[in-house]
């Protein structure tokens, strides 16, 4: 494995076939050109590099840009105690199982992960580390600790605020720290038994506060929202993305069409939550409701909802941090197809992670952030499990 400055200052890579974050490129043994780690040149006339420039042939593999983790929390250790845990263990404990997860992430492909919610703002610390040294981990996009009302969801990660005039602070305290995003939580969520994912955390002029107010620091902003109220709220409040978007009930879940035509004519990202390691069975309520899950985000996705993947990483023992593959096995299985399902979690990924012009493509001038599989995944999606090699920032790490 190579460390960070070990790769020379250009060199090529070259495989059978390239998926752009878009559509496989129509050429057959393309050569991609990295220079001090970004992409500055893409070859597809079949011609010979320049004979100085050294050459990572990676023979019959498929080159694409590394995978995007739209939504992951670092600090669950994917166990069913998971909420219990991060309670109990010290700040120490908890970076130094962060960034083992982040590594982990980084040998299947994964080159950039969203932390939507941690404790006591550990990401960014990790985020540094990643920052500087590729072979760390992913590059990590950090929220922080998520907002939320006193005793709400997740409100064990350490930021209770509940009118606009406290949750405007939050969102000044955050930026202050040098966060990337901020986190709001909508409604309630299944991990805190307190509350229920289909009630309201917040009001509709609360969230619009929220929102204003990150936009005016120059934040994204992204809303964990389950219930109907609470997606149509977030949709109306101006946030950027909204998470998980299941339409959850008391009892199972109801797609609302005009919120769903709403977020498809906004443009607004909604981060779906699939993605569950085979054979394991941490949520058998969820796991139940997977056939209607599945109809949802397929018809999302079919009337024009612009679709990212967010597994939810880390809070049970079926999420483990490195899901995200099944994730895009899971939507393309769903009948979007494989191209759509690679699109989800490249380019679309970037677009909500605010990283439009640097990740998620494979193109002149974007960061050299890349993952090669063995096979094709356009013709058999499961090929997206068998990583050949994977580049963060220009550096073969894997």
């Amino acid at each position: 494995m190579a460390e960070a400055g070990r790769e020379p200052p250009r060199f090529a890579i070259r495989a059978r076939h390239i998926f752009d974050g878009t559509a496989m490129l129509p050429a057959n043994r393309t050569t991609v050109v990295v220079a001090m780690g970004r992409i500055s040149a893409i070859e597809t006339s079949g011609t010979k590099v320049d004979g100085l420039m050294p050459v990572h042939d990676l023979g019959e593999a498929t080159l694409l840009p590394g995978l995007i983790d739209a939504h992951s929390h670092l600090v669950f250790d994917a166990s069913d105690a998971a909420a219990a845990n991060v309670q109990s263990a010290s700040d120490q404990d908890l970076a130094d199982a962060m960034s083992r997860r982040a590594r982990a992430m980084l040998d299947h492909g994964i080159t950039t992960v969203r932390d939507l919610g941690d404790r006591g703002f550990l990401s960014l610390t990790l985020r540094a580390e990643t920052a500087t040294r590729p072979a760390a981990g992913p590059r990590i996009v950090a929220a922080g600790p998520p907002i939320t009302t006193t005793g709400g969801h997740c409100w064990f990660l350490g930021c209770e605020a509940d009118d606009a005039e406290t949750v405007t602070a939050a969102v000044d305290d955050h930026a202050l720290r040098g966060v990337d995003v901020i986190k709001v939580m909508a409604t309630g969520g299944r991990m805190t038994p307190t509350t229920a994912p289909h009630e309201s955390q917040y009001s509709l002029g609360v969230l619009r506060a929220a929102a204003e107010r990150a936009h005016f620091h120059g934040l994204p902003t992204a809303a964990h929202a389950h219930g109907r109220q609470g997606i149509h709220d977030a949709l109306a409040a101006g946030f950027d993305t909204l998470e998980h978007a299941s339409f959850m009930t008391a009892t199972g879940m109801e797609p609302d069409p005009e919120i769903i035509e709403a977020a498809a004519v906004s443009g607004t990202i909604v981060s779906v939550t699939l993605g569950l390691l085979p054979g394991v069975h941490a949520n058998p309520f969820m796991e139940s409701l997977m056939p209607r899950i599945l109809a949802h985000v397929k018809n999302m996705a079919d009337r024009g909802v612009r679709i990212t993947l967010g597994p939810d990483s880390g809070i049970n023992a079926a999420k483990p941090p490195t899901v995200l593959p099944y994730a895009v096995e899971q939507f393309a299985a769903a009948g979007v197809g494989a191209a759509a399902a690679l699109e989800a979690a490249t380019a679309t990924a970037a677009a909500a992670c605010g990283l439009d012009g640097r990740a998620g493509r494979i193109a002149p001038g974007w960061d050299a952030d890349l993952l090669a599989v063995t096979g094709n995944p356009l013709a058999d999606i499961t090929a997206i499990h068998q990583v050949a090699a994977v580049y963060r920032a220009g550096v073969r790490v894997v």
